[in-house]
């Protein structure tokens, strides 16, 4: 029971932070006997044989059971070895990226970060509609991913909004501070402090977190320290700032090294930090994803329909040439709007259900149907008009 029920109390306050019970929590050992599926513990982090998982008793439910138990009441973070297994699809994406990096370098615009000083890093804000309009070839085969699409389900259902924020962290780049993550992990202690207490239990149901590793991390390079078990306090969304929490995480944290391909995910309310890099020669370079639930608000605007514009081609060619439904419906879930809301009911009225069809409900019409590139392209447009008051 939360500390909120536990005395009556809807609402969370700065004085509900305390050290001791919160390490009364954190210090528990993760039993390899609760997560069947798992591969490995290392340092109470959950490691899972993407290969090995994907080839499974074809038994999803447990595995997404599983996952949830483990975001929700375990450790907070697994990792995906060999999430992506192909070198080649990484490398492409990579490539990507580093020609947005120095576009963006050649501009002149700097882009900030969240928990680290001004200039620590380089970063690339709304890198999936970038590199989905820079190449789209790349972007299908990176997002048609099976662990991303996992996960995603399993912590967040149908309707998943993917975004996605590319961060490079050269050389001698200072590590970030401990903090929780969007929603409330964003706002000030004052600001959090007047959500109530139900708001602060929804917060981490709204959002996954995820890093792909892009080159080799090992821990000298700085990847993400996690203090697992550390989102089953309730009122961490106020304490975390504070320097004795600080200074626990400083001591107790986990730093699991990833290989190219690797995949972290974590319940958004883990304290986590990124690393400091003590390296001189690794450009630890990462995706972040952040992926949000159809009924939260992800933290950028993309224009979803440019890029869907953009892979359309990309997604009928690939059908044609047999590309599995499977396939197809990842990249159109990273792609796509999935959720028909708000919308302008008198213009866009519910049609077989209790909802309009969606963009993505568009692009799959599409898709079975065999629609011409500019056949999409007006009924995006005219769906768009649809929704506008």
């Amino acid at each position: 029971m939360s500390l909120a029920a536990e005395q009556g109390r809807p609402w969370l306050s700065p004085q509900d932070c305390d050290l001791g019970t919160f390490r009364d929590l954190v210090e528990r050992t993760c039993d390899p006997a609760d997560y069947p599926h798992a591969s490995a513990v290392a340092d109470n982090v959950l490691v899972y044989d993407s290969e090995q998982l994907l080839r499974g008793d074809g038994a999803p439910h447990g595995l997404r059971t599983e996952l949830v138990r483990a975001l929700t009441d375990g450790p907070g973070v697994v990792v995906f070895r060999g999430a992506f297994p192909d070198p080649g699809v990484v490398d492409r994406a990579t490539a990507v990226f580093e020609a947005l990096l120095s576009e963006q370098r050649e501009s002149g615009a700097r882009a900030g970060d969240h928990f680290a000083r001004p200039g620590a890093n380089e970063r690339v804000w709304n890198a999936l509609e970038k590199a989905a309009l820079y190449d789209p070839e790349a972007f299908a085969d990176y997002y048609a991913n099976d662990v991303v699409a996992l996960v995603s389900l399993a912590w967040l259902g149908p309707g998943y909004q993917i975004t996605s924020q590319v961060n490079v962290v050269n050389p001698g780049g200072a590590a970030q501070t401990a903090h929780r993550d969007y929603h409330l992990g964003f706002l000030s202690d004052e600001q959090a402090e007047a959500y109530p207490a139900h708001v602060h239990r929804l917060s981490p149901v709204l959002t996954l977190q995820g890093a792909v590793a892009h080159c080799d991390m090992p821990v000298e390079s700085g990847p993400t320290m996690y203090l697992p078990y550390s989102q089953t306090y309730e009122p961490g969304y106020l304490a975390w700032r504070r320097p004795e929490f600080q200074a626990y995480f400083k001591t107790h944290h986990v730093q699991p090294a990833l290989a190219k391909g690797d995949a972290a995910f974590f319940n958004p309310a883990l304290f986590h930090a990124a690393g400091t890099n003590r390296t001189l020669d690794v450009r630890r370079t990462a995706n972040l994803l952040q992926v949000s639930s159809a009924f939260g608000r992800p933290m950028e605007t993309v224009d979803r329909e440019a890029v869907v514009n953009a892979i359309y081609p990309v997604l009928r060619r690939r059908r044609s040439e047999g590309a599995g439904e499977a396939w197809l419906e990842h990249v159109v879930a990273a792609s796509a709007e999935g959720y028909p809301f708000p919308t302008n009911l008198d213009s866009d009225p519910p049609v077989d259900g209790m909802a309009p069809p969606s963009q993505a409900d568009l692009v799959r019409r599409a898709l079975r149907e065999d629609w011409l590139p500019r056949v999409l392209r007006d009924e995006l447009r005219a769906a768009a008009a649809r929704r506008e008051s």
